[in-house]
Protein backbone atom coordinates (compact mmCIF):
# COMPACT_ATOMS: atom_id res chain seq x y z
CA UNK A 1 0.00 0.00 0.00
CA UNK A 2 1.10 3.16 -1.08
CA UNK A 3 1.37 5.87 1.80
CA UNK A 4 1.00 9.72 -0.16
CA UNK A 5 1.99 12.85 1.56
CA UNK A 6 1.56 16.32 0.09
CA UNK A 7 4.36 19.16 2.14
CA UNK A 8 3.27 22.91 1.06
CA UNK A 9 4.55 26.15 2.43
CA UNK A 10 6.40 29.06 1.55
CA UNK A 11 9.55 28.74 -0.51
CA UNK A 12 12.43 29.23 2.31
CA UNK A 13 10.46 27.19 4.85
CA UNK A 14 12.73 23.96 3.28
CA UNK A 15 9.39 22.10 2.16
CA UNK A 16 11.22 20.42 -0.80
CA UNK A 17 14.23 19.69 1.66
CA UNK A 18 12.05 17.88 3.94
CA UNK A 19 9.95 16.13 0.99
CA UNK A 20 13.46 14.92 -0.02
CA UNK A 21 14.31 13.65 3.40
CA UNK A 22 11.00 11.60 3.77
CA UNK A 23 12.10 10.18 0.14
CA UNK A 24 15.93 9.31 1.03
CA UNK A 25 14.55 7.70 4.35
CA UNK A 26 12.45 5.48 2.56
CA UNK A 27 15.23 4.52 0.22
CA UNK A 28 17.16 3.48 2.89
CA UNK A 29 14.40 1.17 4.13
CA UNK A 30 14.47 -0.12 0.76
CA UNK A 31 11.45 1.10 -0.11
CA UNK A 32 9.98 2.52 -3.25
CA UNK A 33 9.71 6.59 -3.49
CA UNK A 34 8.62 9.31 -5.67
CA UNK A 35 9.71 12.87 -4.95
CA UNK A 36 7.61 15.29 -7.14
CA UNK A 37 8.79 19.41 -6.34
CA UNK A 38 6.94 22.16 -7.11
CA UNK A 39 7.75 25.37 -6.47
CA UNK A 40 6.52 29.21 -8.00
CA UNK A 41 9.47 31.59 -9.67
CA UNK A 42 9.81 34.19 -7.40
CA UNK A 43 11.16 31.23 -4.96
CA UNK A 44 11.74 32.40 -1.69
CA UNK A 45 8.36 33.64 -0.60
CA UNK A 46 6.36 31.91 -2.92
CA UNK A 47 4.98 28.88 -3.15
CA UNK A 48 6.63 25.40 -2.34
CA UNK A 49 4.95 21.77 -2.57
CA UNK A 50 6.03 18.52 -2.94
CA UNK A 51 4.58 15.02 -3.17
CA UNK A 52 5.83 12.19 -1.74
CA UNK A 53 4.90 8.79 -2.15
CA UNK A 54 6.10 5.92 -0.33
CA UNK A 55 5.37 2.08 -1.09
CA UNK A 56 6.46 -1.48 -0.82
CA UNK A 57 5.23 -1.98 -4.45
CA UNK A 58 6.40 -0.03 -7.99
CA UNK A 59 4.79 3.82 -7.60
CA UNK A 60 2.73 4.22 -10.99
CA UNK A 61 2.65 8.07 -11.08
CA UNK A 62 4.36 10.74 -8.87
CA UNK A 63 1.00 12.49 -8.87
CA UNK A 64 -1.09 12.62 -5.82
CA UNK A 65 -4.41 13.94 -6.15
CA UNK A 66 -5.74 12.69 -2.79
CA UNK A 67 -2.90 12.47 -0.11
CA UNK A 68 -3.17 9.93 3.05
CA UNK A 69 -1.53 12.97 4.30
CA UNK A 70 -0.77 16.78 4.20
CA UNK A 71 1.94 18.82 6.40
CA UNK A 72 1.26 22.49 5.75
CA UNK A 73 3.40 25.36 6.73
CA UNK A 74 1.05 28.84 5.83
CA UNK A 75 -2.43 29.54 5.16
CA UNK A 76 -2.30 29.81 1.56
CA UNK A 77 -1.54 25.74 1.58
CA UNK A 78 -4.31 24.55 3.69
CA UNK A 79 -6.37 26.35 1.65
CA UNK A 80 -5.31 25.09 -1.75
CA UNK A 81 -5.00 21.03 -0.30
CA UNK A 82 -7.56 20.91 2.63
CA UNK A 83 -10.06 19.40 0.27
CA UNK A 84 -7.83 17.27 -1.37
CA UNK A 85 -6.79 15.63 1.44
CA UNK A 86 -8.49 11.67 1.85
CA UNK A 87 -11.37 11.17 4.83
CA UNK A 88 -9.70 9.96 7.19
CA UNK A 89 -6.66 11.63 6.57
CA UNK A 90 -3.70 13.47 8.91
CA UNK A 91 -2.91 17.54 8.76
CA UNK A 92 0.09 18.25 10.13
CA UNK A 93 -0.36 21.98 10.45
CA UNK A 94 2.21 25.13 11.18
CA UNK A 95 0.09 26.63 14.10
CA UNK A 96 2.11 29.48 14.36
CA UNK A 97 1.86 30.55 10.76
CA UNK A 98 -1.72 28.77 9.76
CA UNK A 99 -4.59 31.65 11.23
CA UNK A 100 -7.43 29.22 10.64
CA UNK A 101 -8.69 25.99 11.98
CA UNK A 102 -9.32 23.03 9.27
CA UNK A 103 -12.65 23.26 8.23
CA UNK A 104 -13.11 19.09 7.14
CA UNK A 105 -14.30 16.93 10.58
CA UNK A 106 -13.33 13.93 8.53
CA UNK A 107 -9.52 14.21 9.15
CA UNK A 108 -7.30 14.18 11.93
CA UNK A 109 -5.78 17.33 12.54
CA UNK A 110 -2.24 17.82 14.43
CA UNK A 111 -1.29 21.41 15.13
CA UNK A 112 2.22 22.09 16.19
CA UNK A 113 4.04 25.74 16.75
CA UNK A 114 7.01 24.23 14.78
CA UNK A 115 8.00 28.02 13.92
CA UNK A 116 7.73 28.92 17.59
CA UNK A 117 9.55 25.88 18.23
CA UNK A 118 12.33 26.51 15.75
CA UNK A 119 12.93 30.17 17.00
CA UNK A 120 13.02 28.39 20.75
CA UNK A 121 15.96 26.28 19.99
CA UNK A 122 17.57 29.36 18.23
CA UNK A 123 16.82 28.48 14.52
CA UNK A 124 13.72 29.43 12.79
CA UNK A 125 14.69 27.82 9.55
CA UNK A 126 14.39 24.64 11.09
CA UNK A 127 9.96 24.83 11.80
CA UNK A 128 10.57 21.85 8.36
CA UNK A 129 12.11 19.91 10.71
CA UNK A 130 9.87 20.16 13.74
CA UNK A 131 6.93 19.17 11.35
CA UNK A 132 8.51 16.28 10.02
CA UNK A 133 9.31 14.97 13.91
CA UNK A 134 5.21 15.78 14.82
CA UNK A 135 4.50 13.82 11.47
CA UNK A 136 6.74 10.91 12.84
CA UNK A 137 4.98 10.37 15.73
CA UNK A 138 1.73 10.95 14.34
CA UNK A 139 1.97 8.35 11.52
CA UNK A 140 4.74 6.05 13.00
CA UNK A 141 5.91 6.11 9.12
CA UNK A 142 9.33 5.68 10.34
CA UNK A 143 11.06 5.13 13.95
CA UNK A 144 12.52 8.45 15.16
CA UNK A 145 16.23 6.68 15.02
CA UNK A 146 15.97 5.37 11.35
CA UNK A 147 14.58 8.92 10.30
CA UNK A 148 17.98 10.59 12.20
CA UNK A 149 20.33 8.06 10.46
CA UNK A 150 18.46 9.45 7.60
CA UNK A 151 19.45 13.21 8.29
CA UNK A 152 23.01 12.29 8.73
CA UNK A 153 23.71 10.04 5.79
CA UNK A 154 21.84 12.84 3.63
CA UNK A 155 23.59 16.30 5.07
CA UNK A 156 27.09 14.31 4.96
CA UNK A 157 30.15 14.51 7.08
CA UNK A 158 31.55 17.93 6.42
CA UNK A 159 27.89 18.80 7.61
CA UNK A 160 27.21 16.99 10.85
CA UNK A 161 26.23 20.31 12.75
CA UNK A 162 23.80 20.88 11.15
CA UNK A 163 22.61 17.32 10.85
CA UNK A 164 22.66 17.36 15.07
CA UNK A 165 20.77 21.06 15.09
CA UNK A 166 17.92 18.84 12.40
CA UNK A 167 17.92 15.75 14.95
CA UNK A 168 17.21 18.31 17.82
CA UNK A 169 14.40 20.12 15.64
CA UNK A 170 12.71 16.76 14.72
CA UNK A 171 12.98 15.59 18.51
CA UNK A 172 11.47 18.51 19.61
CA UNK A 173 8.50 18.06 17.29
CA UNK A 174 7.98 14.94 17.81
CA UNK A 175 7.92 15.86 21.45
CA UNK A 176 5.22 18.19 20.68
CA UNK A 177 2.88 16.19 19.45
Amino acid sequence: MAYKIILAGFGGQGILFAGKLLAYAAMLDGLQLSWLPSYGPEMRGGTANCHVIISREPIGSPIITNPDALIVMNGPSLDKFEDQLQPGGTVILDSTLVGRPVKRGDVDTVCVAATEIAESLGRKGLANMVMLGAFLKKTGLFPVESFNVAIKKMLGENKQELAEANITAVSAGFNAV
